[in-house]
């Protein structure tokens, strides 16, 4: 008997105390996680919150799959950008002391960072909308692997390096990880203290969060954490994360500290109730738009309720953070499987525990296109589905998306992260991922039923990608060459191999490049999506430009 009540309790943990949720409401929570309980699953850890307290926590599914360890409450997980409320709320705690403004330009507290000719300041870091090239694209773009150690310096070095940006501040939304790596740093050189000290210092330790940190060190040890893993076609896998950066990401916290936190915006221990209102203010771009991006939170309507929340996602680590401030509930999902989905997983309770106060408008499909969670999903005949199916280039972001059947559904694939999802329709033209509001997909210009074009609705933004269609071969050997970027300080060597335009670079497996247009391609690296070509005034080709969602037109020069 002992040994069974040990195996069981690898993979189910409950908290000693449910608080105030009925067991009707436990039992319908746990049922939406009971496929986490397999054998050898890893899983997650869920909390609610009400009023500011605790009320129901479980663990599911393994923290480490090799020596069966199960997930608890007090299981710690990287939170991946969920860390971001935290640095945006740094800011806000020292502009309150007076030890900067929002408003101060960047380069005042981080001089090094180049001039671009143009002012960005700490309220662009903390809206994404700076303009500055993210952090993460350009490592890949230059040969980095996500997995490799990525220290603070090795990030600083690379943006010091930067001649451009992707627009000029203020212009528009387009979320970078590098303005909140800038912010941690713009911590250490206002108060003298590492990012990571003075948060411990100023929020973890007053409020009683013990097991929180930014994890700076790489090879700190951290007991109880929970180890990330992804579904491989061999298998299940280990995904490894060795970021030595904090800021944008590296917050390691629990169920159980998260709701601390979560009961700082009602009854603040930390800051003062003005502080934390301003943490729910949206950013406004230079032509008066307002956002939907706040203070590391993003606000939007869902099902007639505010939600103000951010999910995460590093590595096989997935979490999600979401507040419902008129009902008084908050959800916290942190999973350790990388198709966890934690943002459905919590809607999902969400729906449950807000069931009397969600509304449902009667409006049309088509008025529905900013929220899909009010949408009423219909069903398609397979072989009209099957004309959705097709590659979409995005050519203003230079990313591209592939829409598959599989079954009796539609699959969308974001081929510059690899992340594919169901996608539904809710009429012919309006589709949206279930238990998930903020995207919505709308399909346009149909021939003879097949849609030729397609929008994706996000955060305020329109972006628009056209049907990619098979075109007569250019003579790929004018592109052959080696190219190179001193903003990277690497270099890419394009040769033609059996009628393909092969790329190749020292750290990177080999890929191709598909020209789609008159000196524009793109590519399955979600690091080198789109790439344009440039010509001297002789015409021949002298060169590159290489965008990849969250960096646009970054050069490279031929060099033979």
């Amino acid at each position: 008997m002992r040994l069974t009540l040990l195996v069981f309790a690898c993979f189910l943990w409950v908290a000693p105390s449910q608080g105030q949720l009925s067991a009707d409401l436990q039992n319908r929570i746990d049922s939406l996680f009971l496929h986490l309980t397999e054998d050898g699953s890893p899983g997650a850890s869920i909390g609610v919150v009400q009023h500011g307290e605790l009320i129901y926590a479980k663990g599911f599914g393994l923290a480490n799959v090799e020596y069966d360890i199960p997930n608890t409450p007090q299981t710690i997980f990287h939170m991946a950008s969920v860390s971001k409320q935290f640095t945006a709320f740094a800011m806000v705690l020292l502009q309150d002391e007076g030890k900067l403004s929002l408003d101060d330009e960047v380069r005042t507290h981080i001089p090094e960072l180049p001039d671009f000719g143009e002012k960005i300041t700490i309220r662009h870091l903390i809206h994404h909308t700076s303009g500055l090239r993210d952090q993460w694209n350009l490592l890949a773009m230059a040969g980095w692997r996500l997995d490799d150690v990525i220290t603070v310096d090795h990030i600083m070095k690379l943006v010091g390096r930067q001649e451009a940006l992707n627009f000029s501040p203020g212009e528009r939304y387009l979320y970078c990880n590098t303005g909140y790596t800038l912010m941690a740093e713009i911590v250490r050189r206002v108060t003298g203290q590492s990012y990571g000290e003075w948060m411990q210092e100023t929020v973890f330790e007053p409020l009683g969060m013990e097991n929180t940190l930014f994890y700076e060190d790489h090879e700190q040890i951290v007991p109880n954490r929970a180890y990330s893993y992804h579904q491989s076609p061999d298998g299940l896998k280990k995904s490894v994360l060795s970021y030595a950066n904090a800021g944008a990401t590296s917050l390691f916290t629990t169920v159980e500290d998260m709701a601390k936190w979560a009961g700082n915006f009602r009854n603040p221990v930390v800051g003062t109730p003005a502080l934390m209102d301003m943490m729910a203010q949206r950013g406004i771009l230079n032509s008066g738009d307002t956002i939907d991006y706040a203070f590391g939170q993003i606000v939007i309507d869902y099902k007639g309720l505010q939600r103000i929340g951010h999910g995460g996602a590093d590595a096989g680590y997935r979490t999600y953070f979401g507040r419902f401030p008129t009902t008084d509930y908050d959800v916290i999902v942190l999973s350790n499987l990388a198709n966890g989905n934690p943002m459905g997983l919590a809607m999902q309770v969400s729906d449950i525990l807000l069931a009397d106060h969600i509304t449902e408008p009667a409006d049309s499909p088509e008025e529905k296109t900013e929220n899909s969670s009010k949408w009423a999903f219909v069903d398609m005949p397979v072989r009209k589905l099957k004309q959705y199916a097709g590659e979409f280039y995005f050519k203003d972001v230079g990313i591209t998306m592939t829409t598959r059947m599989e079954g009796d559904s539609l699959y969308l694939k974001q081929e510059w992260n690899g992340i594919e999802y169901a996608i539904a329709p809710a009429s012919d033209s309006i589709f949206g991922i279930p238990n998930d509001e903020s995207v919505t997909f709308v399909f346009q210009s149909f021939d003879n039923g097949v849609p030729q074009q397609i929008e994706v609705r996000q955060a305020g933004n329109v972006f628009k990608g056209l049907r990619q269609k098979v075109g007569q071969a250019p003579d790929l050997s004018q592109y052959a060459g080696t190219y190179y970027s001193p903003e990277l300080e690497t270099y890419y060597t394009l040769g033609v191999e059996e009628n393909r335009l092969k790329a190749t670079h020292q750290r990177h497996p080999d890929f191709d490049i598909q020209i789609r247009e008159a000196d524009e391609g793109t590519s399955n690296r979600w690091f080198f999506s789109q790439i344009a070509f440039t010509r001297d005034d002789a015409g021949s080709v002298n060169g590159m430009k290489v965008s990849c969602g969250r960096v646009l037109d970054l050069w490279f020069e031929r060099v033979d």
